[in-house]
């Protein structure tokens, strides 16, 4: 996770208020804040909109984990903002590496498994990045700074922005819960 700016954001979707076809609409912000930015937001973001180093909020091994390790996960988090803009929430993102763990026994440690070419150009491995040494892990990274995936962002706004300037600490803590809806 990382505190983000993201002013387009913003703009599109509280800004917009300030001046509808040359109307003062500003009486609907605090409806338009709630609409916008009561739930948690999955888009794309740029490493351009992180403001500080990420924090990891939670390593697994999901050879070794319990299903209800996951249901809550609470973290501490102390950044320093890289430059002076506004804050106007968190990003959060996740990476997987894939690799074989050191005693599987489904599938032998030094087993590389090969694989066909695939007639559609995204998928021949043409357009990805490639390993260097096929016993690496294979990283799979829904970061900011990395391409974009499906998965995308998940991006949890405050109401109002915060100004922070560089260098300031952003600290305090945050529990991440799986929705009832998701259970």
């Amino acid at each position: 996770m990382a505190p983000v700016t993201h002013p387009d954001r913003y703009g599109e979707s509280i800004d917009f208020w300030q001046n509808v076809n040359g109307i003062n609409m500003s009486a609907m912000l605090p409806l338009a804040k709630q609409c916008a930015f009561e739930e948690p937001s999955v888009e794309s973001i740029s490493g351009e909109n992180v403001l500080t180093w990420p924090h990891v909020v939670k390593h697994e091994d999901f050879y070794t984990i319990a299903i209800d390790e996951l249901e809550s996960v609470t973290t501490r988090y102390k950044f320093r903002s890289m430059m002076r803009a506004p804050l106007h929430g968190f990003a959060f993102w996740f990476n997987v590496e894939f690799g074989w763990p050191a005693a599987s026994p489904i599938i032998p440690q030094a087993s590389v498994l090969p694989t066909a070419p695939s007639s559609n150009p995204s998928m021949d491995g043409s357009k990805r990045k490639k390993r260097t040494n096929q016993n690496e892990a294979l990283v799979l990274s829904t970061a900011p700074e990395d391409p974009p995936t499906h998965w995308q962002n998940t991006l949890i706004y405050s109401y109002d922005p915060i100004d922070v300037e560089q260098d300031q600490l952003i600290e305090g803590s945050a529990t991440i819960t799986q929705s009832k809806e998701n259970l």
